[in-house]
């Protein structure tokens, strides 16, 4: 999930676009994107682009922002999104463990309603100071959470930090991954708001992923090819992590613990890299066929 597009859902004409476009992934917003007297007629256009044999079928992963769960809006909106075509649900807002618990439960009671058999996933949206602070225990609070989302306007704003201020992002990122990171799920890059700076777009998903973030939300198509790119594991990244990759079986099978990769020391944590890495590659259709025979796919 490289790159994940923003599509406001009170904007139908947009739906074809977003499905035809590069994204690896599409967020359909039913929260800020979408005024108060529009989400009714929102929320049952996405409804019925959800339960289309296109959105079902297609490749890219589906995932709906639905208003917060202390919003009239809430209930409304899982009732009409849990569909089996989406991967994840993007709760905004959370601040309390609770607060994951109960939207996990009324996930749990639409996908029932709704005949939905694999179960959907969570992504939280981090967004305020608490919520930063307790980011590894509203991550821990239910298993459905696959992810969590900084969101730096939101944050920022309201304490007066400038948005493009690198020391405070940097902070930001490494605090959320940190927490991620202890909670065992993956960590996902903020929305960049200035769409003509490319050149700005393009050095923060940078720094993200040098943070170990797996992609940036892009609120236009023309920041899609920025984040795919930077995204993307590089050629000699790929090599070196499949000559880990086989290394590691070979140590194990040798009963070796500790051993050398193109110079470099490797043991459990790096192979463990390794191993995201080349299932990465491998996703992505980035292996060559050698590749593929010295790793036996």
């Amino acid at each position: 999930m490289r790159s994940k597009l923003f599509v406001p859902a009170s904007r139908p004409e947009l739906f074809a676009k977003a499905f035809a476009s590069a994204a690896d992934a599409l967020s359909f917003d039913l929260e800020d994107a979408v005024a108060p007297e529009r989400k009714p007629q929102a929320r049952a256009d996405l409804r019925a682009l959800l339960e289309t044999a296109d959105a079902r079928a297609g490749d890219k992963t589906l995932i709906v922002r639905v208003n917060a769960i202390d919003t009239p809006h809430f209930s409304a909106d899982i009732d009409a999104v849990a569909r089996s075509s989406v991967s994840l649900i993007n709760l905004p807002k959370p601040e309390h463990p609770d607060d994951v618990r109960a939207a996990a439960a009324a996930l749990d009671a639409a996908e029932h309603a709704n005949g939905v058999g694999t179960p959907i996933g969570l992504l939280l949206n981090i967004e305020s100071p608490r919520a930063l602070r307790i980011a590894a225990e509203l991550a821990g609070a239910h298993p459905r959470v696959a992810g969590l989302q900084l969101g730096l306007g939101d944050l920022f704003e309201p304490l007066g930090i400038a948005r493009r201020e690198t020391s405070a992002i940097q902070q930001a990122m490494f605090a959320l991954r940190v927490a991620a990171g202890e909670a065992g799920v993956f960590a996902y890059d903020t929305a960049f708001a200035d769409i003509k700076d490319a050149g700005g777009f393009r050095a923060e998903a940078q720094m993200a992923r040098a943070f170990g973030f797996i992609g940036k939300s892009c609120i236009h198509p023309s920041q899609i090819a920025i984040a795919n790119d930077v995204f993307r594991p590089s050629d000699e990244d790929i090599a070196h992590a499949v000559r880990v990759a086989v290394a590691a079986r070979d140590a194990d099978a040798k009963g070796v613990g500790a051993y050398v990769v193109d110079g470099r020391m490797i043991d459990p944590p790096f192979v463990e890299r390794a191993r995201v890495l080349v299932n990465e590659a491998a996703r992505l259709g980035l292996l060559s066929e050698g590749q593929r025979t010295s790793l036996a796919l």
